[in-house]
């Protein structure tokens, strides 16, 4: 049996057209279903980024936790992932991947407002959520206790894969192609930086992606800005041809196609699967470090995290796309292979035609970033489905006799596998790092899309809960603010168990 190949078919299946459908539709249920709040409060929604919560239940700030998600989802897919999209659906992909993110808001709020909704405190006071708790508290019942169990088993396996290994990979390779360091020295330094940060858990890691995320994400706004600057007599043309082959049947390439062959329907399939695979709204992972925010509403980070899409595909994802578009690159032919010249390889093409030789290098720094920040990110998604798996709370009527007695045996046990889950996952990019694993990208890939199915299923379930805290916080704290007036809804204490 070739394991490559069914595995290889076993992503196709879950990456398909169905599980495609089923991640829009339900963007699109919640948009009615919400009267398009998310849509009407997404400039509301950015202007509350930066509020600080202090005095609220929580590990970090709003902000904090908007950069940590930001971090697993700003990656590869905004490089790689768009050039991939234009190259197999035609340049028309890249509006396909913004339409899905536009419902993608309503599907990135509702799961964030559960998460926060139906969080935990564990064993040692921090915050533990995500849409493993809201099926378990929310859904309920035995059905609900196995949609939980398996988004967190799905979850761990894809920590290991497409937030670790796959990631390691890319920066790797980005490394030795532009700098020529080999890939055994840089997994010695990913792993030892990954160590480093990720053993002392969520305060360090939301310190760090504050920091390290808004300079990557300035950096390459910055650069593909001026890419499409000085390509920009090119870029009506581009606009031009990417708008009439996301809604054309002809399949049909123009100018800036170059070669490429595509239909509106070849444009749509990859654009939406790209942008959700880029975005992760569905997915589940992100509402997990919603969870972890200080916040006196679900609905009010739900609106933060929502940014998150925004962000990543209808800004960065976009500006990529732009880049490609007016370059001239999209459809060459590798002189090599005879085959069209794609994913990395293709975005550092479009970045010469403005930078010249530096070009590989601005490419690589970018990837480089994204791609270590996505480890950080899934870390902790990773570390926190581990922890739902082997429950680490406390029994509810166990009460310390005093000050001096020890944590009970079970209760260290379970921060030692904790512990050495952070240990082996920043050992684990080493091999990464130096070692391409085909079979360990489609594992996790599938992985990653599974992770959907009950997601999803908890979200079109409990979408009166999600609405219910949209119309409130919409009466009593949107319209308000929105009038100018400080308020401070006092509802911190929404924790279970």
């Amino acid at each position: 049996m070739d394991v490559s190949k069914l595995l290889n078919d076993v992503n196709n299946f879950v990456w398909g057209p169905i599980m495609l459908a089923f991640l829009v539709g339900t963007g699109v249920f919640l948009t009615i279903r919400l009267k398009f709040l998310p849509w009407r409060n997404l400039f509301y929604a950015i202007s509350m980024i930066t509020q600080r919560k202090e005095k609220h239940t929580g590990d970090i700030s709003p902000f904090q936790s908007l950069m940590t998600a930001l971090s697993a989802t700003v990656g590869t897919g905004n490089i790689v992932g768009v050039a991939t999209a234009m190259v197999l659906g035609g340049p028309g992909a890249l509006v396909w991947m913004w339409v899905s993110a536009l419902f993608g808001l309503s599907t990135k709020y509702g799961e964030s407002v559960l998460a926060v909704k139906y969080r935990v405190k564990n064993s040692v006071g921090e915050m533990a959520g995500g849409p493993m708790y809201a099926m378990k508290h929310g859904i309920g019942g035995a059905f609900g206790s196995i949609l939980a169990t398996l988004f967190a088993l799905f979850a761990v396996f894809s920590s290991f894969g497409i937030g670790n290994m796959t990631q390691a990979n890319s920066i790797a390779s980005a490394i030795q192609a532009s700098f020529g360091v080999s890939t055994t020295v840089t997994g010695i330094v990913i792993t030892i930086l990954s160590l480093l940060i990720l053993v002392r858990g969520i305060q360090s890691i939301g310190k760090v992606s504050s920091i390290v995320v808004p300079f990557m994400a300035v950096f390459y706004f910055i650069a593909a800005v001026v890419a499409i600057g000085l390509n920009f007599s090119a870029v009506p043309a581009g606009i031009a041809e990417i708008l009439r082959m996301a809604f054309s049947f002809d399949a049909v390439a123009g100018g800036v196609g170059g070669s490429i062959v595509a239909s509106m329907l070849t444009a749509m399939r990859w654009g939406v699967a790209r942008g959700v695979f880029s975005n992760e709204a569905g997915m589940g992972s992100a509402p997990i470090a919603a969870a972890a925010a200080r916040t006196d509403h679900p609905s009010r980070q739900g609106y933060v995290n929502m940014t998150g899409t925004f962000f990543d595909t209808m800004i960065i994802c976009m500006l990529t796309g732009l880049v490609i578009a007016s370059s001239g690159a999209l459809g060459q032919i590798d002189p090599a292979t005879g085959k069209l010249i794609s994913g990395a390889n293709l975005t550092i093409l479009a970045f010469k035609s403005a930078f010249g030789d530096a070009a590989p290098i601005i490419v690589s720094i970018s990837l480089a970033l994204f791609a270590f920040s996505t480890i950080l990110g899934w870390e902790y998604y990773g570390e926190k489905a581990l922890e739902y798996l082997v429950d680490f709370r406390p029994p509810q009527d166990y009460i310390p006799e005093n000050e001096n007695e020890k944590m009970p045996k079970s209760l260290f046990y379970s921060r030692a596998v904790i512990m050495a889950y952070r240990v082996i996952f920043s050992l684990i990019t080493f091999v990464g790092a130096t070692t391409t694993l085909e079979i360990v990208w489609n594992f996790s890939d599938t992985m990653n899309g599974l992770m959907s199915i009950p997601n999803l299923i908890c979200l079109i379930w409990l979408s009166k809960d999600i609405a219910q805290e949209c119309f409130e916080y919409e009466e009593k704290v949107v319209e308000k603010e929105k009038a100018g007036e400080e308020v401070d809804f006092q509802r911190a204490d929404f924790t279970h168990g």
